[in-house]
């Protein structure tokens, strides 16, 4: 895309859109940015951008600014059915985002990973391997700095990383030359109008791929596994439950990377330092992907044995008297707070909810019931949650392990009365199953307010 001179509208001044502003003005872009939000509530972005010629229209999207504009692109937040943007298609507009130009632009091939669980770990693990390995590489995309700020330092021998949500995909029309998709299960159905619609969006991740490329699959996950059948390039699997032909898979306590009809041996499962058996997924991801990518064997031990994990990714934050308190904010959905508690064999103490989604809870508190010693809810969703567990205690009356359920409208109360019915031996785990707009900026915002909270307990108070 020639941008000197074009006439660029973002809609959308977050983190992606700044990034993007900067990059289109420096290239002679006319640009304008549009947002919903007001100066005042945008100044720490309008301020990085001081000094280049862009043109703010904030506080709302008028359709005016259509009509100096040769192409739209939008921030992952907003919706491709928003008003604006289906004004622009309708008048020939295209349609385009930071992660859609960055592929026309990168002169390197893309490792892509997307999935409902696990793709941000993934990512950072793939992208350490292959340092490890001596190359290049650059991460990005949902994890970290959109990446086109690094356009200029990226070579065609380089390695760049990028993880994808189902808003960044929905509008692309390309693939990574190596494409993962880990898992699907039901998630941002508050922003997808269904769960078809939400996996038809990770579908383009393979959906542009050609016969050289390469495509990655969870076989453990039905959703996952079904999109063989969207395969236009070389298809491979990682499971734990069997050994696929071609791809990684654990064997008598091992893990394997089987390609081109030859088997390397990686590590012991037990050595893999990330905790849980989700993340034994996430390292047989990585090893395969870092394999295609030319990564050794031993580079991807070196990195399984080594990597702790990612902040608010089950992140300990500390232990006092025994009892250990983990920072999993990340976990934004149901199926993110039950892989969270199935890593552990202690008592549990659990901080949930947040912004309601329009998920499945049932098997959530199926497994609060089996698990959870306290049940400590929070925000827009405790009503329900509380009401779904009950039910699941209801009918596992007869194991008689319905957890203590406790309310309270701030994450500050959940954590004194967290602390204080904690006994030596448990973890108290927040990890949320629901997003956190309706109380935090961010699940970031909310992880930090928590280990803030912790790190100030006093031990002697309890």
């Amino acid at each position: 895309m020639d941008l000197a001179g074009k006439r660029a509208t973002i809609i959308g001044l977050a983190r992606e859109g700044t990034v993007l502003a900067r990059f289109l003005a420096e290239r002679g872009a006319q640009v304008t940015v549009s947002d919903l939000k007001r100066a005042e509530e945008l100044q720490e972005n309008i301020t990085r951008l001081e000094g280049l010629p862009i043109r703010f229209v904030l506080g709302g999207h008028p359709w005016e600014i259509l009509n100096q504009t040769d192409v739209l692109f939008l921030s992952p937040g907003v919706p491709k059915d928003a008003p604006i943007v289906v004004a622009a298609r309708e008048r020939g507009i295209p349609v385009s985002s930071e992660t859609k130009l960055f592929f026309e632009l990168c002169p390197a091939p893309i490792i892509g990973i997307t999935g409902s669980n696990g793709k941000t770990t993934t990512v950072a693990l793939v992208g350490e391997i292959l340092k490890e390995e001596g190359y290049k590489t650059f991460v990005g995309g949902n994890i970290g700095q959109p990446l086109i700020g690094y356009l200029n330092e990226i070579g065609p021998s380089d390695k760049v990383v990028m993880e994808f949500s189902s808003f960044q995909l929905e509008n692309m029309e390309r693939s990574p030359h190596v494409a993962a998709v880990l898992n699907i299960t039901p998630d941002h159905l508050d922003r997808h109008p269904s769960l078809a619609s939400y996996v038809d969006a990770k579908k383009n991740i393979l959906r542009y791929q050609v016969e050289d490329d390469f495509a990655l699959l969870g076989y453990d996950n039905q959703l996952a596994r079904q999109l063989r059948d969207e395969c236009h390039g070389r298809a491979l699997f990682f499971s734990q439950r069997v050994e696929p032909k071609e791809g990684a898979f654990t064997r008598d306590g091992e893990v394997i990377v089987r390609l081109e009809g030859i088997e390397r041996r990686i590590c012991p499962v037990e050595e893999i330092k990330l905790l849980g058996r989700h993340n034994v997924d996430n390292v047989l991801a990585a090893a395969a992907l870092a394999t295609i990518a030319g990564a050794s064997p031993e580079a991807i031990a070196a990195v399984a044995a080594s990597f702790l994990g990612l902040e608010h990714h089950l992140e300990l934050v500390r232990e006092i008297h025994g009892v250990r308190y983990y920072n999993d904010s990340i976990a934004t959905s149901p199926e993110r707070t039950m892989a969270a508690l199935r890593s552990f064999d202690e008592p549990i103490i659990l901080i949930a909810g947040g912004k309601e989604k329009r998920l499945p809870l049932e098997g959530l508190a199926k497994l609060v019931v089996e698990k959870v010693r306290h049940l400590i809810l929070m925000g827009e969703a405790a009503p329900l949650i509380e009401k779904t567990v009950r039910e699941a205690g209801g009918r596992e009356q007869e194991a008689g392990r319905e957890p203590v359920i406790h309310r309270y409208a701030t994450l500050e109360k959940a954590v004194e009365t967290a602390a204080k019915v904690a006994q030596p031996g448990d973890v108290v785990l927040l990890s949320p199953a629901c997003a956190s707009f309706d109380m935090f900026r961010d699940f970031a915002e909310r992880g930090e307010r928590f280990k803030s909270l912790v790190t100030n307990l006093l031990p002697s108070k309890w």
